[in-house]
């Protein structure tokens, strides 16, 4: 009974230390955020969706769809048409929208659609295909090609 204080003192500091640690962000998480920062730092702006149907990603549960990313740039001045698009093949298949754009190349990596609307153009993409951020530059120059066409 005597050493009782001493054992109910180690077990809460290891019950602090454990919660402390427990709170430590993963580097995943850590990677996905930094990107997500230098992306709105370079004008994209990148933000979670439910992805939609016509995107064919497939869905977390039967009642849910799946949370994807969209990084999206806004042309102010421009009238963009209606688009959308799958990537197919590393080749945009139209669904709605311009057939100028079908069989468009498009060379990067987890890119699941495209659309484009009145001053905005935005991929949905796979975030773990690249978490160093070596194709946000890119990802913004390709989107502002497609605004151009």
């Amino acid at each position: 009974m005597e050493h009782t204080g001493l054992w109910v003192a180690i077990i809460i500091v290891v019950f602090v230390l454990g919660s402390i640690f427990g709170l430590k962000v993963s580097p995943r998480e850590k990677a996905l955020g930094l990107m997500r920062d230098k992306a709105r730092k370079m004008g994209l702006h990148p933000r979670l969706v439910a992805a939609p149907e016509w995107t064919g990603i497939p869905k977390a549960t039967e009642n849910r769809a799946s949370m994807v990313a969209y990084y999206s740039v806004l042309k102010p001045e421009a009238r963009l048409p209606l688009m959308r698009a799958r990537v197919e093949d590393q080749k945009l298949q139209v669904i709605q929208g311009d057939e100028k754009f079908k069989d468009f190349p498009i060379a990067l990596k987890g890119i699941y659609a495209i659309d484009m609307q009145a001053n905005c153009v935005g991929m949905y993409w796979d975030e773990e295909s690249d978490l160093r951020a070596t194709q946000l530059e890119d990802m913004k120059a390709y989107l502002l090609h497609l605004a151009e066409i």
